[in-house]
Protein backbone atom coordinates (compact mmCIF):
# COMPACT_ATOMS: atom_id res chain seq x y z
CA UNK A 1 0.00 0.00 0.00
CA UNK A 2 1.29 3.41 -0.90
CA UNK A 3 0.76 6.07 1.72
CA UNK A 4 -0.20 9.36 0.16
CA UNK A 5 -0.51 12.85 1.48
CA UNK A 6 -3.18 15.36 0.63
CA UNK A 7 -2.44 18.48 -1.40
CA UNK A 8 -4.43 21.51 -0.22
CA UNK A 9 -4.91 24.60 -2.40
CA UNK A 10 -7.11 27.69 -2.59
CA UNK A 11 -8.03 27.88 -6.30
CA UNK A 12 -10.05 31.06 -5.79
CA UNK A 13 -10.93 33.55 -3.04
CA UNK A 14 -13.92 31.40 -2.05
CA UNK A 15 -12.65 27.85 -2.60
CA UNK A 16 -10.56 25.24 -0.83
CA UNK A 17 -9.48 22.16 -2.73
CA UNK A 18 -7.88 18.92 -1.57
CA UNK A 19 -6.37 16.30 -3.86
CA UNK A 20 -5.53 12.79 -2.70
CA UNK A 21 -4.61 9.63 -4.57
CA UNK A 22 -5.86 6.34 -3.17
CA UNK A 23 -4.39 2.93 -3.93
CA UNK A 24 -7.76 1.45 -4.89
CA UNK A 25 -9.97 1.29 -7.99
CA UNK A 26 -12.28 4.18 -8.86
CA UNK A 27 -15.53 2.27 -8.27
CA UNK A 28 -14.48 1.22 -4.76
CA UNK A 29 -13.34 4.72 -3.77
CA UNK A 30 -16.60 6.22 -5.02
CA UNK A 31 -18.56 3.66 -3.01
CA UNK A 32 -16.48 4.43 0.09
CA UNK A 33 -17.52 8.09 -0.24
CA UNK A 34 -21.20 7.38 -0.87
CA UNK A 35 -22.32 4.24 0.99
CA UNK A 36 -23.10 4.48 4.71
CA UNK A 37 -21.69 1.00 5.39
CA UNK A 38 -18.29 2.34 4.27
CA UNK A 39 -18.48 5.98 5.43
CA UNK A 40 -18.88 5.04 9.11
CA UNK A 41 -15.46 3.36 9.03
CA UNK A 42 -13.36 6.30 7.93
CA UNK A 43 -15.11 9.71 8.04
CA UNK A 44 -14.70 10.08 11.77
CA UNK A 45 -12.54 13.14 12.40
CA UNK A 46 -10.37 13.09 15.55
CA UNK A 47 -9.81 9.92 17.58
CA UNK A 48 -12.61 9.04 19.95
CA UNK A 49 -15.53 10.00 17.69
CA UNK A 50 -18.11 7.61 16.24
CA UNK A 51 -20.80 8.11 13.61
CA UNK A 52 -24.12 6.78 14.98
CA UNK A 53 -26.13 8.42 12.16
CA UNK A 54 -25.16 8.14 8.49
CA UNK A 55 -28.04 8.56 6.05
CA UNK A 56 -27.45 8.87 2.31
CA UNK A 57 -30.08 9.25 -0.43
CA UNK A 58 -27.66 9.22 -3.37
CA UNK A 59 -29.57 10.90 -6.20
CA UNK A 60 -29.98 14.47 -7.43
CA UNK A 61 -32.28 16.12 -4.89
CA UNK A 62 -31.54 13.41 -2.33
CA UNK A 63 -30.55 14.46 1.18
CA UNK A 64 -27.77 13.22 3.41
CA UNK A 65 -27.27 13.55 7.17
CA UNK A 66 -24.40 12.52 9.44
CA UNK A 67 -23.99 12.79 13.21
CA UNK A 68 -20.71 12.32 15.06
CA UNK A 69 -20.57 11.54 18.78
CA UNK A 70 -17.68 11.67 21.23
CA UNK A 71 -17.49 9.36 24.27
CA UNK A 72 -18.59 12.23 26.56
CA UNK A 73 -21.83 12.57 24.56
CA UNK A 74 -20.83 15.68 22.61
CA UNK A 75 -22.37 15.63 19.15
CA UNK A 76 -21.96 17.49 15.88
CA UNK A 77 -23.96 17.02 12.73
CA UNK A 78 -23.78 17.85 9.06
CA UNK A 79 -26.50 17.81 6.41
CA UNK A 80 -26.82 18.54 2.75
CA UNK A 81 -28.35 17.54 -0.54
CA UNK A 82 -27.01 16.08 -3.76
CA UNK A 83 -27.15 18.39 -6.75
CA UNK A 84 -25.41 16.05 -9.20
CA UNK A 85 -24.50 12.36 -9.02
CA UNK A 86 -22.46 10.81 -11.82
CA UNK A 87 -21.73 7.27 -10.61
CA UNK A 88 -18.09 6.55 -9.93
CA UNK A 89 -16.81 9.87 -11.26
CA UNK A 90 -18.46 13.02 -9.84
CA UNK A 91 -20.57 14.33 -6.95
CA UNK A 92 -21.85 17.86 -6.38
CA UNK A 93 -23.53 18.43 -3.03
CA UNK A 94 -24.36 21.08 -0.51
CA UNK A 95 -22.97 20.88 3.01
CA UNK A 96 -24.18 22.58 6.17
CA UNK A 97 -22.65 22.34 9.65
CA UNK A 98 -25.46 24.33 11.25
CA UNK A 99 -26.60 27.91 11.69
CA UNK A 100 -23.17 29.20 12.72
CA UNK A 101 -21.63 28.18 9.38
CA UNK A 102 -22.62 29.08 5.83
CA UNK A 103 -23.64 26.34 3.44
CA UNK A 104 -20.97 25.25 0.98
CA UNK A 105 -21.20 23.61 -2.42
CA UNK A 106 -18.75 20.73 -2.69
CA UNK A 107 -17.65 19.12 -5.94
CA UNK A 108 -15.79 15.81 -5.72
CA UNK A 109 -14.27 14.10 -8.75
CA UNK A 110 -12.96 10.53 -8.89
CA UNK A 111 -10.50 9.80 -11.69
CA UNK A 112 -9.16 6.31 -12.25
CA UNK A 113 -5.44 5.97 -12.85
CA UNK A 114 -4.89 2.25 -13.35
CA UNK A 115 -5.51 0.57 -10.00
CA UNK A 116 -5.41 3.95 -8.24
CA UNK A 117 -7.92 6.79 -7.94
CA UNK A 118 -7.31 10.51 -7.78
CA UNK A 119 -9.93 12.31 -5.70
CA UNK A 120 -10.28 16.09 -5.92
CA UNK A 121 -12.74 17.74 -3.56
CA UNK A 122 -13.42 21.46 -3.92
CA UNK A 123 -15.48 23.30 -1.30
CA UNK A 124 -16.99 26.61 -2.41
CA UNK A 125 -17.91 29.14 0.30
CA UNK A 126 -20.16 32.20 -0.10
CA UNK A 127 -17.21 34.56 0.52
CA UNK A 128 -13.52 34.71 1.37
CA UNK A 129 -14.14 35.37 5.06
CA UNK A 130 -16.18 32.17 5.40
CA UNK A 131 -13.50 30.20 3.56
CA UNK A 132 -10.74 31.59 5.77
CA UNK A 133 -12.74 30.97 8.95
CA UNK A 134 -13.25 27.33 7.92
CA UNK A 135 -9.56 26.94 7.11
CA UNK A 136 -8.78 28.16 10.64
CA UNK A 137 -10.76 25.35 12.28
CA UNK A 138 -8.28 22.56 11.66
CA UNK A 139 -10.35 21.17 8.80
CA UNK A 140 -7.23 20.21 6.85
CA UNK A 141 -5.77 18.04 9.62
CA UNK A 142 -9.18 16.49 10.31
CA UNK A 143 -9.69 15.64 6.65
CA UNK A 144 -6.14 14.30 6.36
CA UNK A 145 -6.78 12.02 9.36
CA UNK A 146 -9.99 10.75 7.75
CA UNK A 147 -8.23 10.22 4.41
CA UNK A 148 -5.48 8.26 6.17
CA UNK A 149 -8.19 6.07 7.72
CA UNK A 150 -9.80 5.68 4.30
CA UNK A 151 -6.49 4.53 2.84
CA UNK A 152 -6.23 1.83 5.50
CA UNK A 153 -9.89 0.88 5.17
CA UNK A 154 -9.65 0.53 1.38
CA UNK A 155 -6.60 -1.72 1.76
CA UNK A 156 -8.56 -3.94 4.18
CA UNK A 157 -11.39 -4.27 1.64
CA UNK A 158 -8.98 -5.29 -1.10
CA UNK A 159 -7.12 -7.83 1.08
Amino acid sequence: MTTETSAWTTPSDVEVSVTRTFDAPQRLVFEAFTRPEHIVHWLLGPEGWTMPVCEVDLRPGGRWHMVWRRADGTEMSMTGSYLEVTPHSRLVQTESWGEEWPETENTTTFTGAGSRTVVVQTMKYPNREARDRAMGTGMTSGADTSYDRLETYLASLEA
